[in-house]
């Protein structure tokens, strides 16, 4: 977070909630950066309301 805006999630940290979920590394690699992006412009839009 950046003075009141979300920059990016910890993706080692995601990739090591999808690797004990069992969820394949290399999907996790090629989906985690779309649905990051997709949750920080949804978050930061509600911020700013």
């Amino acid at each position: 977070m950046l003075s009141g805006a979300v920059i990016g999630w910890d993706l080692t940290a995601a990739l090591g909630l999808a690797a004990a979920l069992g969820i394949p590394a290399p999907a996790a690699a090629e989906l985690l950066p779309i649905i990051e992006a997709v949750m920080v412009r949804r978050m930061n839009e509600q911020m700013e309301r």
